[in-house]
């Protein structure tokens, strides 16, 4: 993941905002969707998205005196190639070890691992048939 595509926490909350929001929101509907009990300032928000905008996450149209933002990658790629630098530096590239940290942490329902399971086998019937 380049560098400029590493999200802070408080990033992630205004891109997961903007995902969800669609289209191409203002700071104030961002600020209203993400804190709507004013969690975090308007200046607050409008810096972050400024911020990401630099960063080359976020595109700006300005109409009138609003300005306007639109994300130029989608949640899934963001979310992927975050999952790979996770997954890189903390288990050295192999996914079995962090499958097995998370069966070792028991934090997996019963529930949870019938899903992956099933997601498994979903994705070993596929892999066989290429």
């Amino acid at each position: 993941m380049a560098k400029g595509d590493k999200l802070t926490p408080a990033e992630w909350e205004i891109m997961d905002a903007i995902w969800a929001l669609s289209g191409a929101p203002s700071v104030r509907e961002v600020m209203e969707h993400a804190y709507p009990n004013g969690e975090k300032a308007y200046t607050t928000i409008q810096t972050l998205m400024n911020l990401l905008e630099k960063k080359g996450l976020l595109t700006r149209q300005k109409i009138g005196l609003v300005n306007f933002y639109q994300p130029t990658r989608a949640r899934e790629e963001m979310v992927r190639k975050e999952t790979r630098t996770l997954i890189s530096r903390l288990f050295h590239d192999s996914a079995p070890a962090l499958a097995n940290f998370l069966i070792d942490q028991e934090i997996l329902s019963l529930e949870d691992i019938e899903n992956i399971k099933k997601l498994l086998d979903k994705k070993e019937a596929e892999l066989k048939r290429k």
